[in-house]
Protein backbone atom coordinates (compact mmCIF):
# COMPACT_ATOMS: atom_id res chain seq x y z
CA UNK A 1 0.00 0.00 0.00
CA UNK A 2 2.70 2.23 0.88
CA UNK A 3 4.25 1.58 -2.80
CA UNK A 4 1.22 2.69 -4.25
CA UNK A 5 0.59 5.77 -2.03
CA UNK A 6 4.46 6.74 -2.88
CA UNK A 7 3.67 6.28 -6.56
CA UNK A 8 0.81 9.16 -6.26
CA UNK A 9 3.48 11.38 -4.97
CA UNK A 10 5.04 10.43 -8.21
CA UNK A 11 2.59 11.96 -11.55
CA UNK A 12 -5.43 9.12 -16.37
CA UNK A 13 -3.98 9.31 -19.80
CA UNK A 14 -6.64 10.77 -22.47
CA UNK A 15 -7.99 9.58 -25.58
CA UNK A 16 -6.24 11.79 -28.01
CA UNK A 17 -3.80 10.71 -30.02
CA UNK A 18 0.03 11.22 -28.95
CA UNK A 19 2.03 13.23 -31.88
CA UNK A 20 5.30 14.46 -30.61
CA UNK A 21 5.44 17.36 -28.75
CA UNK A 22 2.65 20.60 -29.45
CA UNK A 23 4.90 23.56 -27.95
CA UNK A 24 1.92 25.74 -27.62
CA UNK A 25 0.19 23.05 -24.87
CA UNK A 26 3.66 22.55 -22.82
CA UNK A 27 3.57 26.63 -22.58
CA UNK A 28 -0.40 26.86 -21.73
CA UNK A 29 0.44 24.14 -19.03
CA UNK A 30 3.43 25.78 -17.88
CA UNK A 31 2.05 29.20 -17.56
CA UNK A 32 -1.09 27.48 -15.72
CA UNK A 33 1.17 26.01 -13.43
CA UNK A 34 3.43 29.08 -13.07
CA UNK A 35 -0.07 31.17 -11.81
CA UNK A 36 -0.96 28.89 -9.29
CA UNK A 37 -0.55 29.98 -5.56
CA UNK A 38 -2.78 27.53 -3.65
CA UNK A 39 -5.32 25.16 -4.51
CA UNK A 40 -7.51 22.68 -2.64
CA UNK A 41 -10.06 19.88 -3.43
CA UNK A 42 -10.57 16.37 -3.66
CA UNK A 43 -9.01 13.82 -5.32
CA UNK A 44 -10.07 9.94 -6.42
CA UNK A 45 -6.79 7.42 -6.40
CA UNK A 46 -6.86 4.30 -8.78
CA UNK A 47 -4.26 1.41 -8.01
CA UNK A 48 -4.66 -2.33 -8.48
CA UNK A 49 -8.20 -2.10 -9.10
CA UNK A 50 -8.59 -0.15 -5.75
CA UNK A 51 -10.07 3.09 -5.09
CA UNK A 52 -8.79 5.73 -2.40
CA UNK A 53 -10.37 9.17 -1.89
CA UNK A 54 -9.09 12.35 0.01
CA UNK A 55 -8.50 15.75 0.35
CA UNK A 56 -5.76 17.29 -2.14
CA UNK A 57 -4.06 21.16 -0.54
CA UNK A 58 -1.29 22.77 -2.44
CA UNK A 59 0.61 26.26 -1.32
CA UNK A 60 3.61 27.01 -3.55
CA UNK A 61 6.34 27.29 -3.44
CA UNK A 62 7.05 23.67 -1.83
CA UNK A 63 4.24 22.36 -0.18
CA UNK A 64 1.25 19.49 -0.81
CA UNK A 65 -0.55 17.88 1.52
CA UNK A 66 -2.86 14.21 0.81
CA UNK A 67 -5.09 13.17 3.49
CA UNK A 68 -7.21 9.98 2.41
CA UNK A 69 -10.61 9.31 3.76
CA UNK A 70 -10.50 5.80 4.75
CA UNK A 71 -7.20 5.19 5.58
CA UNK A 72 -4.47 6.59 8.40
CA UNK A 73 -2.25 7.84 6.13
CA UNK A 74 -0.81 11.22 5.04
CA UNK A 75 1.24 12.58 1.80
CA UNK A 76 2.85 16.32 3.24
CA UNK A 77 5.72 18.37 1.84
CA UNK A 78 6.80 21.15 4.24
CA UNK A 79 8.98 22.60 1.30
CA UNK A 80 12.22 20.94 1.70
CA UNK A 81 11.21 16.87 1.75
CA UNK A 82 8.16 14.65 1.06
CA UNK A 83 6.92 13.15 4.10
CA UNK A 84 4.23 9.11 3.95
CA UNK A 85 3.32 9.62 7.44
CA UNK A 86 1.65 6.50 8.57
CA UNK A 87 -0.53 7.57 11.64
CA UNK A 88 -1.12 3.92 12.74
CA UNK A 89 2.31 2.64 12.81
CA UNK A 90 3.21 6.27 14.18
CA UNK A 91 5.90 6.22 11.47
CA UNK A 92 7.09 8.33 8.88
CA UNK A 93 9.22 7.81 5.38
CA UNK A 94 10.12 10.88 3.70
CA UNK A 95 10.13 10.54 -0.12
CA UNK A 96 13.01 12.56 -2.65
CA UNK A 97 10.56 15.27 -3.44
CA UNK A 98 12.38 15.77 -6.67
CA UNK A 99 11.17 12.62 -7.87
CA UNK A 100 7.55 13.39 -7.94
CA UNK A 101 5.05 15.23 -9.75
CA UNK A 102 3.57 16.74 -6.96
CA UNK A 103 7.34 17.90 -6.72
CA UNK A 104 7.40 19.41 -10.12
CA UNK A 105 3.92 21.24 -9.51
CA UNK A 106 5.21 22.99 -6.27
CA UNK A 107 8.51 24.81 -7.96
CA UNK A 108 9.42 27.85 -7.09
CA UNK A 109 9.52 28.13 -11.18
CA UNK A 110 8.42 25.83 -13.17
CA UNK A 111 10.29 25.08 -16.72
CA UNK A 112 8.68 22.27 -18.86
CA UNK A 113 11.07 23.03 -21.42
CA UNK A 114 14.27 24.08 -20.35
CA UNK A 115 14.98 22.33 -17.18
CA UNK A 116 15.41 18.21 -15.71
CA UNK A 117 11.51 17.96 -16.97
CA UNK A 118 11.49 15.83 -20.37
CA UNK A 119 8.28 16.27 -21.66
CA UNK A 120 8.24 13.36 -24.25
CA UNK A 121 4.84 13.33 -25.87
CA UNK A 122 1.67 15.66 -25.80
CA UNK A 123 -2.37 14.68 -26.64
CA UNK A 124 -5.12 16.76 -27.46
CA UNK A 125 -8.25 15.33 -27.04
CA UNK A 126 -10.63 18.65 -27.29
CA UNK A 127 -11.75 19.66 -24.11
CA UNK A 128 -8.74 18.38 -22.39
CA UNK A 129 -4.95 17.83 -23.29
CA UNK A 130 -2.02 15.88 -21.46
CA UNK A 131 1.96 16.25 -21.01
CA UNK A 132 3.33 12.50 -20.95
CA UNK A 133 6.75 13.61 -19.11
CA UNK A 134 9.61 11.88 -17.11
CA UNK A 135 12.63 13.33 -15.24
CA UNK A 136 16.35 13.18 -17.21
CA UNK A 137 18.49 11.42 -16.44
CA UNK A 138 15.65 8.80 -14.50
CA UNK A 139 14.24 7.79 -17.63
CA UNK A 140 14.36 3.87 -16.31
CA UNK A 141 12.05 5.09 -13.57
CA UNK A 142 9.06 5.41 -15.37
CA UNK A 143 7.31 8.38 -16.24
CA UNK A 144 3.87 10.33 -15.65
CA UNK A 145 1.09 11.88 -18.04
CA UNK A 146 -0.61 15.29 -16.49
CA UNK A 147 -3.94 15.87 -17.78
CA UNK A 148 -5.69 19.34 -17.61
CA UNK A 149 -8.75 20.72 -18.85
CA UNK A 150 -8.25 23.38 -21.93
CA UNK A 151 -10.99 26.17 -21.15
CA UNK A 152 -10.34 27.47 -18.57
CA UNK A 153 -7.00 25.47 -17.89
CA UNK A 154 -7.11 23.43 -14.98
CA UNK A 155 -5.39 20.43 -13.31
CA UNK A 156 -7.33 17.83 -13.95
CA UNK A 157 -5.77 14.67 -13.34
CA UNK A 158 -2.32 12.42 -13.35
CA UNK A 159 -0.72 9.25 -14.45
CA UNK A 160 2.22 7.56 -12.93
CA UNK A 161 3.64 4.77 -14.02
CA UNK A 162 6.42 3.59 -12.37
CA UNK A 163 9.83 1.44 -13.04
CA UNK A 164 7.86 -1.85 -12.41
CA UNK A 165 5.00 -0.84 -15.18
CA UNK A 166 2.28 -0.37 -12.20
CA UNK A 167 -0.22 2.40 -12.55
CA UNK A 168 -1.62 4.56 -10.45
CA UNK A 169 -4.24 7.27 -11.53
CA UNK A 170 -5.29 10.09 -9.41
CA UNK A 171 -8.28 12.64 -10.88
CA UNK A 172 -9.46 15.81 -9.39
CA UNK A 173 -12.70 17.41 -8.56
CA UNK A 174 -13.56 20.55 -7.05
CA UNK A 175 -10.15 22.74 -6.68
CA UNK A 176 -10.72 25.79 -6.25
CA UNK A 177 -7.71 28.72 -5.26
CA UNK A 178 -7.32 28.67 -1.80
CA UNK A 179 -3.84 30.15 0.51
CA UNK A 180 -5.35 30.59 4.24
CA UNK A 181 -3.69 27.38 5.25
CA UNK A 182 -2.91 27.35 8.85
CA UNK A 183 0.49 27.90 9.27
CA UNK A 184 1.25 24.41 10.48
CA UNK A 185 -1.05 23.05 7.71
CA UNK A 186 1.79 21.40 6.14
CA UNK A 187 3.69 20.33 8.99
CA UNK A 188 3.37 16.71 10.15
CA UNK A 189 1.44 17.12 13.61
CA UNK A 190 2.60 14.49 16.11
CA UNK A 191 2.59 15.37 19.61
CA UNK A 192 4.85 13.61 22.58
CA UNK A 193 3.88 12.53 25.70
CA UNK A 194 5.68 10.99 28.48
CA UNK A 195 5.46 6.85 27.99
CA UNK A 196 4.54 4.73 31.27
CA UNK A 197 6.94 2.46 29.47
CA UNK A 198 10.61 5.01 30.02
CA UNK A 199 10.63 5.90 26.68
CA UNK A 200 8.48 8.94 24.50
CA UNK A 201 5.14 8.23 23.19
CA UNK A 202 3.53 9.57 20.14
CA UNK A 203 0.08 9.84 19.35
CA UNK A 204 -2.05 12.73 16.89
Amino acid sequence: MKKVIVALGMMVLCGGAWAGVDSALVASAENYLNSITGLSGTFVQTANGNQERGIFSMLRPGRVRLDYDNMPVQLISDGQDLYFFDRSLDQITTVPLTSTPAGILIRPNIDLRNADINVMETADAGKTFSLKMNLRGQEGLGNMTVVFDKSPVKLNSWTVIDATGAQTDVAFYGLEPQTNFASDYFQIQRHRTVSTSGGDDFYD
